[in-house]
């Protein structure tokens, strides 16, 4: 296993200089995230492409965001996450297979995003109408040599077992963020890998606390500060195999962030 780094696409960060700060971190991967079409140009695939050859760097995954609004909690996060509220799904799907297409441009066979709360209850009236958006988008991946993977966190282990074998696509996979199934309460997370472990593809190296009202998440915080158990998660990633890279993922800004990246990668370097 190899240690990376989340890689944001932003207009305001120069690509190359962010590859170049992965590399000076000794790190040898990153997941390359964007939240915004319109940086999903020809002319940004060019100029990633010759920043992680000039730094060798591996880009292991597409981090693909989408449009509309985005409320982080139990209950905004119901209307307006991922795939699951129908009013932004067909914009979000065509956004979705532009960044299937960008990524392809890269290289990059796998392809990551938040699908949303996915419904507990397979009989929910929206439940069909989410399994076929997920399915439409894998397709378009499948149709690129891609894997479509779901971004752990807002749903249970078993719902999100549920859809992948209810669409019954073979390039479906999980990027599996332990952090998320605590800061959304939704599952221990080295216990999740029995459920979904055969599905993992992509690890984020993320910790955090559970929730303790019903309203707010439970906050993100320092990779060994929180309710994560690493070293059973890393032992028990061993032990079903996985061999693909963590990506370090630590949601502040500053200073105080590369600290962090830092020393997570010196505590997972430490139980690999």
């Amino acid at each position: 296993m190899r240690i990376g780094v989340l890689v944001r696409m932003d207009r305001k960060k120069d690509i190359e200089t962010q590859f170049a700060e992965v590399k000076e971190m000794g790190m040898e991967s990153c997941q390359l995230v964007c939240w915004d079409r319109d940086l999903m140009t020809n002319e940004n695939a060019d100029k990633i492409t010759a920043a992680k050859n000039k730094h060798g760097i591996d880009i292991t995954a597409f981090w693909c965001g989408w449009p509309g609004p985005k409320i982080w909690d139990f209950y905004g996060g119901q209307e307006t996450l991922g795939l699951v509220p129908a009013s932004y799904r067909f914009e979000r799907i065509q956004t979705l297979i532009e960044g299937s297409d960008f990524a392809a441009k890269l290289g990059i066979t796998d392809f990551v995003t938040h699908v949303g709360f996915i419904p507990e209850n397979p009989y929910d009236s929206n439940y069909f109408g989410i399994v076929h958006a997920v399915k439409t988008v894998a397709d378009h991946c499948a149709v690129n040599g891609q894997n479509f993977l779901f971004e752990t966190g807002q749903e249970t282990p078993v719902t999100l077992l549920r859809i992948i074998q209810d669409i019954g696509a073979t390039n479906l996979g999980i990027n599996l963020d332990p952090a998320n199934f605590i800061l959304y309460g939704k599952a221990n997370p080295v216990d999740a890998l029995d459920v979904i472990g055969k599905y993992v593809m992509g690890i984020h190296g993320k910790d955090g606390l559970y929730p303790t009202d019903g309203h707010s998440l439970g906050n993100e915080v320092a990779l060994g500060q929180g309710k994560v158990n690493f070293p059973l998660f890393i032992e028990r990633l061993k032990e079903i195999g996985y061999n693909g890279d963590i990506t370090i993922e630590r949601e502040i800004t500053g200073d105080e962030q590369k600290r962090d990246i830092l020393e997570a990668k010196k505590i997972l370097e430490q139980l690999i």
